[in-house]
């Protein structure tokens, strides 16, 4: 990492946090508190030039890529820069034809061109890829709340990778094998710790502020001329390949393709390689029920297919749990409060609230096999593999 590169690390990490601290804290303290302008402009202020003077000599250098690492650490920063004044309304897109903030903009094409990723900060720079220094990592506040969140969020990411994973190895020894057993099973424990993180979150994260002075920083901004859409949960394969390997959606389907085709940019590199291999592969449950005309009444069969609807039914409640406690209670629920004007541009994804809704809910009724007859989920073939099972 650069010396350049370094101080703005350290910017980011100290001061960056201290002034938007501040500036939740006045937001909150209102009685509107989705009031943002003309509120802490001082610090407003400080908070833009002081970001501008690091931004401009890293621009300058024109050396940002020292390794994936460093680039990546840039975008990171320099995104979180950009999302900090989208939040405090020194830029917003429904006003702008292009970025005010030509200098920055150019800094994050220049990195994200070079990494194959959107030139703005992703979840994996809060998440996965946020590494710690004497036990902090970054974050655009030191909200109690935004840790929580950032930290959860990790957690469940990491348990969703893992299950991926194992999965993926049984695409290798084949659903059939008895040793498919291990990783069947480790796919169900790492299910349990996203359940167990997500009602950490339901149980602990404080709705207001989390909707007034967390979810901000993910709003979409420009950069440049383009306006990018905001970070979110899902940017990372990890969630897509148990959709695949499972087989509760399918590539081909035009919703579900569509929604991998938008958050590819969004995933570091070799997430993006990851998700484009399981795109090529059967899933588990075709192979299952390919094999259950002639092989049903075997142990094997028996054992892997209740293990495998196991995982389904774990990796449904986690995305009902999601959907039905998270989504609703600290978006849509707060949400509903609002007025007409203070509703604009509330969403990370870009389209108006109830637009999102919809599409999350169809997401959430493919992952748990929903019994709909408007959309294809594989609700008629998990209860034909039920049904072929013995009862214990």
């Amino acid at each position: 990492m650069s010396n350049n590169a370094e101080a703005f690390e350290h910017w980011i990490r100290t001061s960056f946090v201290q002034m938007n601290t501040a500036l939740e804290e006045l937001y909150f303290a209102q009685d509107d508190r989705s009031r943002v302008t003309g509120v802490g402009d001082s610090t407003k202020s400080a908070l833009r030039d002081e970001g501008h003077t690091y931004v401009a000599a890293l621009r300058a250098e024109g050396n940002t890529g020292e390794g994936f690492d460093s680039a990546f650490g840039v975008l990171g920063n320099v995104g979180m820069y950009l999302g900090a004044l989208r939040r405090h309304e020194l830029t917003n897109p429904a006003r702008e034809e292009r970025s005010p903030f030509p200098e920055a903009s150019s800094l994050a094409v220049h990195c994200g061109a070079s990494l194959g990723m959107a030139p703005r900060f992703a979840t994996a720079h809060l998440t996965v890829h946020n590494r710690a220094r004497v036990g902090l990592r970054k974050s655009f506040t030191s909200l109690k709340d935004e840790s929580l969140f950032i930290d959860e969020n990790t957690r469940g990411i990491l348990s969703l990778q893992r299950a991926a994973d194992a999965l993926t190895a049984i695409v290798h020894l084949g659903v059939s094998s008895p040793a498919a057993d291990v990783m069947l099973e480790a796919a169900k424990q790492s299910l349990g710790q996203v359940i167990q993180a997500n009602g950490r979150l339901a149980a602990s994260l404080d709705v207001e502020r989390f909707f007034y002075c967390v979810r901000p920083y993910y709003k979409p901004y420009r950069v440049g001329r383009q306006e990018y859409r905001g970070a979110n949960a899902g940017d990372f394969s990890g969630i897509n390949e148990l959709d695949l390997l499972l087989g509760l959606c399918r590539a081909n389907d035009p919703y579900y393709g569509q929604l991998l085709v938008d958050k590819m940019l969004f995933m570091l590199p070799g997430d993006q390689v990851r998700l484009k291999e399981c795109m090529t592969r059967r899933s588990l449950l075709d192979e299952l029920l390919e094999l259950l005309p002639g092989y049903a009444a075997s142990e094997w069969f028996q054992r892997n297919a209740r293990a495998f609807l196991e995982v389904c039914e774990l990796f449904g409640r986690s995305a009902a749990q999601h959907h039905d406690e998270l989504v609703k209670r600290f978006i849509e629920q707060p949400a509903a409060k609002l007025g007409e004007e203070q509703s604009q541009g509330l969403t990370a994804s870009g389209p108006p609230l109830p637009v999102l809704l919809r599409s999350l809910e169809v997401l959430r009724d493919l992952r748990v096999a929903a019994d709909r007859r408007d959309i294809a989920t594989r609700h008629d073939d998990l209860a034909r593999l039920r049904a072929a099972l013995r009862r214990a």
